[in-house]
């Protein structure tokens, strides 16, 4: 059993303020500093990936060694590569035009600036992706930061807490644990920019809390993504793809696919797809390739939720032999459900599980139209060989991000920006775009000795009407 104290306010209010103190003291770091910063991270990431593994496991009672290497270590190291190589681009000073009428001989300039300190609300499904990977880009911004873990990643949060302290100072980087109450204390910080990552509800509450220091938010929610697999496309490849998401991490993924499209006769086919699929990649529930679920709360409302569509109707089918599910373990067989209807739990929240409500259509429009009808989803996932069918659901279906012929892979893709909208959330990082997130794009305009306006300076005369009859004629 592990035990924690739960962190006075003064604790939080006092880094920030020792932060803020070194900031103020040295606002803008070297290329050199900020790269010095991503090499340290990075190389905390690699000396201690063996027991972050462990400590992401302890606290999901069992996650896959591979899983967390593929979807967290992996991404965090080979991401700080990519910053790396374009930092010097990002920081460079944008040169922008200038309107020779009124200021001859001037010059604009764009200079991207650090913000100072940036809060970070981690979520438990990846904790390491959604801690690293946004420090990676507030550290290439020049920033300082403040890190508060969620309560489901306590031996993963005193591992950092213990850990990180020998590779960044307080007044650098500071990690804090859930112990009940931290992050709403955390969200009322008067940070520069605050990052969070979790659900819309817990999100709004944040955004609220921000609002009262105007503090400006990243908000990176989830929703109910859809696969929209058209008649043209290979099913088996469409289930390969669809099945390998939404089972990593035990479907525990705020981009997973939620739910999926399909043609009405090819339904019964997909739904054999599967279970083959299944049997070869988790021959039983025990698999350590196969993640619980995080924690008990959890793991019932998902068996609620199955026997809910269950008490409505719907046909549920596990599609693992033996046990449906575990309770020792917290694991739940892979399910796919059929005929759900609309007003059932698996239809009208995100899911976060291992189950797949399949969802029949004649018309592709009638598709676009019930997705359009809910919330903004993350992610949209439409499978077509078919260009002008595939940019058409493209324009027709706002979502934060969209993968062709595959799913969640935009998000892994270093060099475009991760966000969502609407519901599913506001702002953006990775890429170019996480740098500009966590800088001040500063406009700075520079006048020259002999100013143009000077003509126009008052009192206004002859002269003055003709110059701006001149610039507005």
């Amino acid at each position: 059993m592990m035990h924690f104290e739960t962190p006075p306010v003064g604790v939080l209010q006092d880094t920030l303020a020792l932060q803020r103190q070194a900031y103020l003291a040295h606002p803008v770091p070297s290329l050199a500093e900020r790269k010095a910063d991503l090499h340290t991270l990075q190389r905390f990431i690699r000396e201690h990936k063996e027991a972050l593994c462990d400590a992401v496991s302890l606290d999901y009672g069992h996650r896959s060694r591979h899983e967390t290497l593929l979807a967290e270590v992996f991404p965090a190291v080979d991401g700080i590569d990519h910053i790396l190589k374009h930092l010097r681009g990002w920081m460079r000073p944008q040169r922008r035009s200038v309107d020779w009428r009124n200021f001859l001989g001037a010059s604009n300039r764009v200079l991207p600036q650090p913000l100072g300190v940036v809060g970070v609300i981690v979520p438990w499904n990846f904790p390491l992706n959604l801690s690293m990977v946004p420090l990676s880009y507030i550290f290439a911004a020049g920033n300082r930061a403040m890190v508060k873990m969620s309560e489901n990643s306590r031996h993963l949060a005193a591992y950092l807490i213990q850990h990180m302290p020998a590779y960044f100072p307080p007044e650098k980087l500071r990690f804090f644990d859930e112990t009940g109450g931290v992050g709403v204390e955390f969200s009322k910080l008067k940070f520069d920019h605050l990052l969070f990552t979790g659900s819309g509800q817990t999100g709004k509450a944040v955004m609220a809390a921000a609002a009262q220091n105007l503090c400006p938010v990243t908000l990176e929610l989830g929703g109910k993504a859809p696969a929209i697999v058209c008649d043209d496309f290979p099913l088996k490849l469409a289930a390969e793809r669809i099945l390998f998401v939404k089972l990593l991490n035990a479907g525990q993924i705020c981009t997973t696919v939620d739910h999926a499209w399909l043609p009405e006769a090819k339904v019964d086919e997909f739904v054999n797809l599967a279970r083959a699929l299944v049997a070869k990649r988790y021959p039983s529930l025990d698999s350590p390739d196969y993640t619980s679920i995080i924690d008990q709360r959890a793991f019932e409302r998902l068996l609620v939720a199955l026997e809910d569509a269950r008490n409505r109707g719907a046909q549920v089918l596990s599609l693992m032999d033996g046990l449906a599910f575990d309770r020792d373990t917290r694991k739940i067989a892979p399910h796919i459900v059929l005929n759900a209807p609309p007003d059932s739990l698996l239809l009208q929240r995100e899911i976060f599980g291992p189950i797949l409500p399949l969802r029949s259509y004649m018309s592709l429009d009638a598709v676009m139209a019930s997705i359009n009808a809910g919330p903004r989803p993350l992610a949209v996932y439409p499978f077509s060989y078919d260009r002008a069918k595939i940019q058409h659901i493209i324009d027709h279906v706002m979502s934060g991000g969209v993968s062709v012929n595959d799913a969640l892979f935009h998000v892994g893709q270093h060099d475009l920006p991760f966000g969502g909208v609407g519901d599913s959330g506001m702002g953006h990082y990775h890429g170019h775009e996480g740098f500009e997130t966590f800088s001040k794009m500063r406009p700075v305009f520079y006048q020259t000795r002999l100013s143009t306006l000077k003509f126009l300076w008052p009192p206004y005369g002859k002269f003055a009407d003709r110059v701006l009859a001149f610039l507005i004629r």
